[in-house]
């Protein structure tokens, strides 16, 4: 029998310090996530200096957490997986310094992993079937891309976002009709039950693209809004809010149908904070049956930013022999690539 393989992940690229422990790239043994979110209220979004500091704070108590939940120690991990971008470059320094120091003194080796590959790797904690090749629409606050998943380590990026991402699109119309921050579960929240079809928004067509462009459909959001108060006309929130969910999801998903066409894959995945969004769910399951497609997404806790979703990326990595040194460093703006997750 081969041997089980440990996996200590850690991830801090925003405002969520999080550590983990996973078996084989599959299977969770603990998960500790110390959010910031309740704190970051306050001001309306993260503040990266305010976010860098509670990290600090946070860092090697959430790290012994989880070692403490899985019962295990730094030695019995194979490696120690670690987020060391894309995201808030003070954030990321904090979890990457954690995780070289604690490489250099226990002889553990060090593998850096994209924060995007992560997310993708949610699924796998998820579902023990799934493999590539699989098309993943990952949708996040600072990223929309529809991804060919070639291989556990091996991508191409089909579609990306020319201007704003969705998570973007929707945290700052949250912001505007009063929500507040998080926006995205909060705008999700308050448009249930809405009329769908109450409001309607500009939306942008490119025909000979997979990519997307939502500032057209904020605009049209915001005009939206800056009417309705000039004519001293009262928003329905919870049907603006379905209705314009309800016009994202529509942009994101007709694209993914049309990556289908493109490659003839017919399994997706959905991956990415915005990926826990019901408007979209709900869009990509009624497609999914249409389509009759394979269809997966995580579970709501492994939608948003978590040290599992390392933990797996960084076994799929150390695997193929990725190793890094104590001189890696933090990379805010690293890609997402053609042939491997750190391109």
């Amino acid at each position: 029998m081969e041997k089980d393989v440990y996996i200590l992940g850690i991830e801090s690229s925003c405002d969520e310090t999080a550590c983990s422990v996973v078996k084989n790239g599959r299977v969770i043994i603990s998960n500790i996530i110390a959010s910031q979110a309740d704190f970051h209220e306050e001001y309306g979004g993260v503040v990266p200096e305010l976010a860098s500091r509670m990290h600090v704070d946070a860092v090697y108590p959430t790290i012994e957490k989880a070692l403490k939940e899985a019962n295990m120690s730094l030695t019995d991990m194979d490696a120690i997986a670690v987020t060391y971008g894309p995201g808030l470059v003070g954030a990321l320094l904090v979890g990457l310094s954690a995780a070289k120091g604690l490489s250099a003194a226990s002889g553990v080796p060090l593998v850096g992993v994209n924060h995007l590959m992560g997310h993708i790797c949610a699924n796998y904690l998820c579902f023990e079937e799934l493999e590539p090749p699989f098309l993943c629409l990952c949708v996040s606050g600072g990223n929309t891309q529809i991804v060919l998943v070639k291989d556990y380590s091996e991508f191409e990026i089909l579609g990306r976002t020319r201007d704003d991402a969705a998570g973007e699109a929707i945290d700052k119309i949250a912001r505007v009709i009063g929500l507040g921050y998080p926006g995205g579960p909060k705008m999700d929240k308050a448009g249930q039950g809405g009329d769908i079809n109450a409001y309607t928004f500009a939306k942008t067509h490119m025909a000979d693209t997979l990519d997307f462009s939502f500032s057209g459909i904020k605009t049209s959001a915001l005009n939206t809004i800056n009417i309705a108060k000039q004519k001293g006309e009262e928003i329905n929130v919870q049907d603006f809010c379905a209705s314009y969910q309800n016009h994202l999801a529509e942009i994101l998903v007709k694209n993914t149908i049309k990556a289908v066409k493109q490659t003839g894959v017919r399994k997706i995945c959905l991956a990415g904070g915005v990926s826990a969004n019901s408007f979209l769910r709900n869009s990509f399951d009624i497609a999914a049956k249409n389509h009759k497609l394979e269809l997966f997404y995580p579970k709501l806790g492994l939608c948003t930013d978590n040290g599992a979703m390392i933990a797996s990326a960084g076994y799929f990595e150390y695997m193929r022999g990725v190793r890094h040194g104590l001189d890696l460093n933090a990379a805010p703006s690293l890609k997402f690539g053609v042939n491997n997750a750190n391109t």
